[in-house]
């Protein structure tokens, strides 16, 4: 299944709790689904001490969000945007379907 969301694009939450707000993905999980959103969906897991973690204790960390509920920004529209791919020379790439604006860095 070919994911429309990348590492370091920015999108915008339009369910569930978070919604409305916007961040940077860190980590896309294609297998579930799911990504990784900077600053969002904050749980709270309970980590045993580890040389990762001296002390232990209750720590905050992101927690994964459905790809279906998220939506890539475009920096034209200003707004959250459905995307397509087209072919550009002999290059795929994506693009903003409410402008057309080519979505690649």
């Amino acid at each position: 299944m070919a994911l429309k969301i990348r590492k370091d694009d920015q999108i915008m939450v339009i369910a569930g709790r978070e919604r409305g707000k916007t961040g940077k993905v860190m980590k896309v999980i294609p297998d579930k689904g799911k990504v990784l959103v900077e600053k969002l969906n904050i749980v709270k897991r309970h980590q045993k001490p580890s040389a990762k973690y001296k002390h232990g204790g209750i720590i905050e960390k992101e927690g994964p969000i459905a790809i279906s509920n998220v939506m890539l920004l475009c920096e034209k529209c200003k707004g959250p945007v459905r995307v397509g791919k087209k072919m550009d020379g002999d290059k795929r790439v994506r693009y903003c379907k409410k402008c057309g604006e080519v979505l690649e860095k």
